[in-house]
This record gives structure tokens, sequence and C-alpha cells, in this order.
């Protein structure tokens, strides 16, 4: 085993070396603040598509999905289900429009930016509530990543959490710290590649070695109600999943509309027609890597055992599952370092993204927009690059709790953003009565709604999402879309050049 945990450890620092590279690579490219944060508009379709997908599905794909199958059964894939649904609405109906009204709107570099320009905000009130959101949630998001990965090295090599904690935080933080946008999306097409090919082959050698025989060793491993209802897709695990189970793992998909770490690829694209490209990688990618991901939890439950993870563990089912194949049924420690190194990809590639679209926003949008409107590209990239460091360390602070859950961090995370800015981003590209008051109350009620939802204990001292069961993004959404409707309609429409843009945009008039 030693030997293995030797070649293991071989793979794991090429790859990081491979990345770390990249970033320096491309930081020789950067001579702007577009070139930093959008890779000045040059993304490929191909690179746009797993990059985008990559940045999305982070440890939560490899680690979180798998192990809350692995623990409660196959009526978990609603999460799933939820989430190929808004990545297929994502790209086909959000992409396109949102790249042409982004450059519509003064060449927008970020979402906060886009807001400011579509609505005309000249007193930049959406670019600083739209920018603080994005602080405040991703730092929760990236906390989640840094923990996957501390996880990840603690489960592989036996080191301490703290340890493998920052061994990830400051490999990550390197490469994004020097190469920006371009480097994150060119590592995150190599993760984005690797994950799926781990993803695919490693569940089915492991059901190889089971020899066929599943439904006997998932009832050995003593789940609950049998196999016949760890199977069911309608059983959550201890009973028969109601309504407000349904709609609260389908709502997942509602995020997407609302996630500035994947909107920022389709504004990056170089045209419609590598976006056009892009859609169908993405799909594919996707809808497989979910399938496969639900797969690994019900074949690791019945391939571990007799081994069973409980007390958190379970969210390490995959790595188990690799440790096993490799290097005790078959001789092949590299290559179960490779995929190892899989799940290191679906972490750092969420981890980049959010470090980066969280740089852009305080650089771009509140130090450049708001506080020194004068500042130069150097200035603005040196802000960038502080607060990179700043985000990486107050996220490395809160996931130094060794029992934190991924599931938990990326839930909360996904909520905020998509509640906060998905409704407005929608609303902003189809209706063109929204205005800048409608756009304001939108992502302020949305936002509030999931820290109120999830974090007050306000019915008998417990949250109103305990008490319902009901998912706060579904509600928070819900409220978002509400307000914006009603206060638009309240207020004053948009000025004729408003209008007038929105018509742009519908027609393509725009390149």
């Amino acid at each position: 085993m030693s030997d293995s945990i030797g070649w293991i450890i071989v793979a794991f620092v090429l790859y990081l070396l491979c990345m770390v590279v990249v970033g320096a690579i491309y930081a020789k490219k950067n001579s702007n603040a577009e070139d930093y944060f959008l890779g000045g508009r040059k993304l490929g379709g191909f690179v746009a598509a797993l990059s985008a997908q990559a940045s999305d599905m982070s440890g939560w794909l490899l680690m979180g999905l798998p192990g809350s199958v692995y623990a409660m059964g196959t009526g978990q894939i609603w999460i799933a289900v939820g989430l190929f649904i808004g990545t297929v609405c994502n790209w086909l109906f959000i992409s396109g429009r949102l790249r042409r009204y982004t450059i519509r709107a003064n060449n927008a570099l970020t979402l906060p930016t886009y807001f400011e320009n579509r609505f005309h905000d000249k007193k930049r009130i959406l670019l600083l509530i739209s920018s603080i959101t994005i602080v405040i949630f991703f730092l929760v998001y990236t906390a989640s990543a840094l923990a996957a990965g501390g996880k990840l090295f603690n489960s592989v090599f036996g080191l301490d959490y703290k340890i493998a904690l920052t061994i990830g935080a400051i490999v990550i933080l390197t490469y994004t710290f020097m190469g920006g946008f371009m480097a994150v999306c060119a590592t995150d097409f190599i993760q984005g590649t690797l994950m799926l090919i781990g993803l695919l082959i490693v569940p089915l050698v492991a059901y190889g070695f089971i020899g066929g025989d599943i439904v006997s060793l998932l009832d050995a491993s003593g789940v609950e109600g049998g196999s016949a209802a760890y199977l069911a897709v309608m059983n959550s695990g201890s009973g028969t999943y109601s309504a407000v189970d349904i709609i609260s793992q389908l709502a997942w998909g509602l995020g997407y509309c609302g996630m500035p770490h994947i909107l920022v690829r389709f504004m990056a694209v170089r045209d419609e027609k590598e976006l056009n490209k892009s859609k169908g990688v993405a799909i594919i990618w996707v809808a497989l890597s979910l399938v496969f991901a639900c797969i690994i939890g019900v074949v690791g439950r019945a391939y571990l055992y007799p081994e069973v993870l409980t007390g958190g563990a379970e969210e390490k089912v995959f790595i188990q599952m690799i440790i096993k194949v490799f290097t005790q049924d078959i001789n092949a420690p590299v290559i179960g370092g490779i995929f190892l190194c899989g799940i290191l990809a679906a972490i750092m590639s969420t981890a980049d993204s959010q470090l980066l679209v969280s740089a852009s926003s305080m650089a771009e949008d509140i130090y450049k927009g708001i506080i020194r409107k004068d500042a130069d590209d150097k200035t603005v990239l040196r802000i960038s690059r502080i607060t990179v460091v700043v985000i990486a360390v107050l996220a490395y602070i809160i996931a130094l709790n060794p029992n934190s859950s991924i599931m938990g961090l990326v839930s909360n995370a996904w909520a905020g953003l998509g509640a906060a800015f998905g409704p407005t981003v929608l609303l902003s590209l189809f209706w063109k009565r929204t205005n800048l008051q409608g756009a304001v109350a939108g992502i302020a009620s949305g936002a509030l709604t999931v820290l109120v939802w999830d974090y007050l204990p306000i019915i008998g001292g417990q949250t109103i999402g305990t008490v319902t069961g009901l998912y706060s993004l579904a509600s928070g959404f819900v409220i978002s879309l509400v307000f914006i409707i009603v206060v638009s309609l309240a207020t004053p429409e948009p000025s004729a050049e408003i209008l007038q843009e929105f018509e742009d945009v519908k027609n393509r008039n725009v390149e």
C-alpha cells in the first residue's frame, strides 16, 4: 500500500504543477482588466462548455451528490433532474441573449456591471448590492470547495485535515492569482475532461468486480427499508417523498440563471457560432456526469461493503472506490492517482472561478465603479489579485471545521446566488418593462429571503427552512420574481433609450 501511495503522490504532484504552469503561461497574456476577467472575449466553444460545467459542478458532483445517494438512496436523483433541466434551459435560452446584451450594455465585463448598464443606474445602487451579494455567498461557496479538497487529501494521504486544506488552497490561489480568466478556463477544460473520464470508468469497473450481485449487497449493507426502498426514486430513505421534498430538489435547477461564475462564460465566448458549439457539448457533459454521479452512490454502497461509510464519511464514497479499485483489485496506483486528481479537478475548477468572480466584483465593480472611478487597469488588476488572496483566506477560515458538510455549504450558497440574481437576469433579458427599481427590489428580496429562511431561528427556535422543509431557493426565487414585477409596474417604465437597447438585443442588432 505504501508503494501505491507513493505513485498516487507522484500523480498529484505532476497534476498540481501542471495547473500552476498554466497559470504562469497566461499571466504573461493579461495586459488589461478585460483580459484578466473575460480573456478578451476570445473563449472558444468547447473550452466555454467544459469550463462552464466544470466550474459549476465542483466537488459537489463527485463527493456531495454521490454521498447523498450512498446514504439515502436513488430518491436523491431529483436534485440531478432539476440541475439537468436548469442546465439545458440556461444554455438554450440565456447564453446567447446574455452575451449580446452584455456587449450592447457598454461591453460589460461582470454581472453587476451588466445590471448597472442594462438599467442605466447612474447612482450605482445595483452595482453595490449585487457585488456585496456575490462576495458574501461566494465566500461560503469557495469554503465548500476548500473543505472538499481538505477531505480528499485527508482520505488519500492520511494528512491532518488542516494541513490538507492548506495545500489545496495554496495551489488554487497560485494559478488564479497569476493567470486570471483564461488560466481558469484552460485549467477547467482539462479538469472537466478528467472529471468525466473518472465518472464514466470507475463505477463501471467497480460494478464488474461486484459480479451483478448488487441487490443482496445493498441489503447486507443495512440500507434503510431494504434494497427495494433504497432503489425507489420516490423514497427518501426514511419514507415516501412529499410534494415539498420533490419541489425542493427540483428547485436546484432555478439557480443556474443566477450563477455569476457560469454566466460569465457566456459573456466571454468569441461569438455566437462558438456559443452554439458549446450548447451540445455542455448538455451532453452534464447529462453523463449527473447520471454517473448517482450511479457511483449506488454501486459504491455495494462495492465497498462490508465497509459502511457513516458520520459524514459518505461524501468520500468515490474516493474510497478509486483507492480500492486501483490499489487492491487492480494494481494500477498511477491510474488511481489520475482519477483521484479528477476529484481534485472538480474542486479546483469551481474554487478558481469563484475567486475570480469575487475579485472582479470587488476590483472592477466596487473599487473602480464606486470608490475610484479613474483607476487604471494596473491598479484594478492589483486590487483584484489582493481580493483573490483575501477571499481565499476568509473561505479557508470557514472551511477549517473538518465536519462541515460540502452539500450543506453548496446548498446555502447556491440558494443565495440563485434567488438574488436568477429572476433579475431572466426578466432583464425577456421582459422590457423591468426597471431599475424592480431590479433592486428583486436582488435585495431574493438574498434576504435566503438569509432569513436558512439562518434565523424565528419559529420556535427553528428556521423557516427546517420547519417547512422547503428549499430556500424555491421560496427566494418566487419572492424575488414577485418583487421585480410588482415594483416595476408600480414605478415609471424604462426610458426610450433602454427600451431601444432591449429591442436591439431581441432583434440581434448588436454585432
